[in-house]
């Protein structure tokens, strides 16, 4: 256990819902750096993400959020960074170099732009009933999936050929995505990409819904 991860005095409470893939993608940072965490399921449908209590915690009523021994913060990306630069003392998931970490900041835009709009809006279509375009999200999924599997072609992660914040914030609404009717079935490099990442010790895996695709 490196110096920075032993100065955690308690677990890290982590406020989610379990089947958010924005959540998730914390849970699996949580996970693959050996941090001690401790899971909070917000009754969303009955407002819990809108109580003054969680306000406080989450200006914007939104889960992800974090509490680290007094530190609060929500933004599932932004906890991402944090956890690294806080934690992972042997910059693992964050490489160092001027261009790497540029791109893996792009893939973090990515997880915030084309993956919200296309599996993860599929999938809150189907699982959660949300009134959104559902033929749109899945074209603007498998448009994503055609980049994606072109990207991965001659490399085993998103950025070079080691596992980082890139991966782990994209990960999880691809991985589902078949629950919000985008099938992976046409991608062969994305499906291997996803294996590799279930393969890394301490990987654990999100809640599922029924597949549609």
């Amino acid at each position: 256990m490196n110096s920075r991860l032993a100065a955690a005095s308690a677990p890290i409470r982590l406020f989610r819902n379990p089947k958010s893939g924005h959540c998730h993608r914390v849970e699996l940072m949580l996970a693959l750096l050996d941090i001690p965490y401790e899971t909070v399921d917000l009754d969303m449908a009955n407002g819990a993400h809108k109580a003054p209590d969680f306000l406080k915690i989450s200006p914007f009523g939104q889960v992800p959020a974090i509490e680290d021994n007094g530190v609060f913060l929500s933004d599932s990306n932004a906890i991402l960074v944090y956890l690294t630069q806080r934690y992972d003392g042997e910059q693992r998931f964050m490489p160092s170099d001027a261009l790497a970490a540029a791109e893996v900041q792009r893939w973090l835009s990515v997880a915030a732009g084309e993956i919200a709009a296309g599996p993860c809006t599929a999938r809150l279509v189907t699982v959660f009933g949300a009134p959104f375009n559902h033929e749109q999200a899945i074209a603007r999924a498998h448009a994503l999936f055609d980049v994606m599997e072109s990207h991965l072609e001659q490399r085993h992660y998103l950025v070079g050929e080691r596992l980082t914040l890139a991966d782990i914030a994209a990960y999880s609404y691809i991985a589902h995505a078949p629950e919000g009717g985008a099938s992976l079935s046409p991608y062969p490099n994305i499906r291997a990409w996803l294996a590799r990442i279930e393969a890394e010790p301490g990987f654990v895996g999100m809640a599922t819904s029924p597949v549609l695709a």
